[in-house]
């Protein structure tokens, strides 16, 4: 009796239809599409969330190194790929991190608007019923807001030179350079934003960088909204991970040069960011129905050197004295110097994008 034969769906290629899977390219003979299969094989594709998540979940916590070394002895399959990993543990986390972030800015928000509305009401006050004190007055007069923890951003001296100005309007103290009641006429008057750069002191032949900042830091200034350029450094923070991971195996690279390629050196990151992303997923969602204390916040975060300690010494094999050594340095010029770097780089970004 012939065999029949089927033409594969997917690479169109004939093949016996005895076979469950196409012998060309792996696909189910007879993949009818379903809710399940849908749903499973989005997961399955993007996320790998299979048994080889469970089989690799205790072995990256509690096996520092392991996963590494097995990966790189060519054992691919038994265990998650440490990029799919890597991918599925970071949307976890920063989903989680995103509901902290938006409440962090809201906060952040509205207690900076109650700063500058607090800090004008007080000295506006102050100037229009006290024009002409001294020093010494002044500083009678400051004192009932230092008993109640009111800080308006201001010292005895320069407050009263504030109060006995007539040209300048009471502002909360900031890093503006230019004149805020000139500012705020043009801005009454509805001038263009050309003109209100130019009272800035914008020059006319400047850059469009230069421009740029000029343009949020008058942004800024009208909506007073410090709430959305938070949430903007928060939103560019998984894309600075991005840079920031292979940072930090060629950190590695550095102090481990003769112990394999620059790939090897990923796999080991691939797995560590994997568990600090874990271990901070685990405590942003504890932290959501018991305030983890303190102390034990900080026991938790120094356990992650002493993971990072026993990964290098259990995946490049060397002694604990000489892995702890090299271990240390790698953090301290990633905390000192990279971290720093990238705070700053991104809080530039979020500041000109915000």
């Amino acid at each position: 009796m012939k065999e029949s034969s089927v033409i594969c769906k997917n690479c169109e290629k004939e093949f016996n239809s005895v076979y469950e899977f196409c012998p060309h390219c792996g696909q189910k003979s007879n993949d009818q599409l379903t809710l399940g299969v849908l749903f499973y094989n989005t997961i399955s594709n993007y996320f790998s969330f299979d048994a080889r998540f469970f089989k690799s979940y205790i072995p990256l916590m509690f096996r520092p190194g392991y996963l590494a070394s097995k990966f790189i002895e060519g054992k691919r399959l038994l265990y998650l790929h440490p990029a799919q990993m890597y991918l599925f543990i970071s949307v976890l986390f920063f989903f989680l991190f995103s509901i902290i972030a938006r409440e962090t800015t809201e906060q952040f928000d509205t207690a900076l608007k109650k700063g500058f509305d607090k800090t004008e009401a007080v000295l506006d006050t102050i100037q229009k019923n006290v024009s002409g004190v001294d020093s010494i007055q002044t500083e009678r007069l400051l004192k009932p807001l230092k008993e109640n923890n009111i800080n308006i951003g201001f010292n005895p001296k320069e407050l009263d030179s504030i109060i006995n100005s007539k040209n300048h309007k009471p502002v909360v103290n900031s890093s503006f350079s230019f004149n805020e009641k000139k500012i705020d006429s043009l801005i009454a008057l509805n001038a263009t934003d050309a003109e209100i750069y130019r009272a800035m002191g914008l020059n006319e032949d400047a850059g469009s960088f230069k421009r740029k900042l000029y343009s949020q830091a008058l942004k800024f200034y009208k909506q007073r909204n410090g709430g959305t350029i938070l949430q903007a450094f928060y939103d560019s923070i998984p894309i600075a991970m991005f840079i920031l991971l292979p940072i930090f195996a060629f950190l590695l690279k550095l102090f481990y040069f003769r112990k394999g390629s620059f790939s090897h050196h990923l796999v080991f990151t691939f797995y560590f960011f994997s568990f600090l992303f874990m271990v901070f997923s685990i405590l942003i969602f504890i932290n959501q129905f018991w305030k983890i204390p303190g102390f034990l916040m900080g026991l938790i975060l120094f356990s992650t050197f002493v993971y990072l300690w026993l990964a290098v010494k259990n995946f490049y094999k060397q002694g604990y004295f000489l892995s702890f050594f090299k271990s240390g340095v790698i953090s301290f010029l990633y905390l000192s110097f990279v971290i720093p770097v990238a705070v700053v780089i991104i809080g530039m970004m979020a500041f000109m994008i915000y």
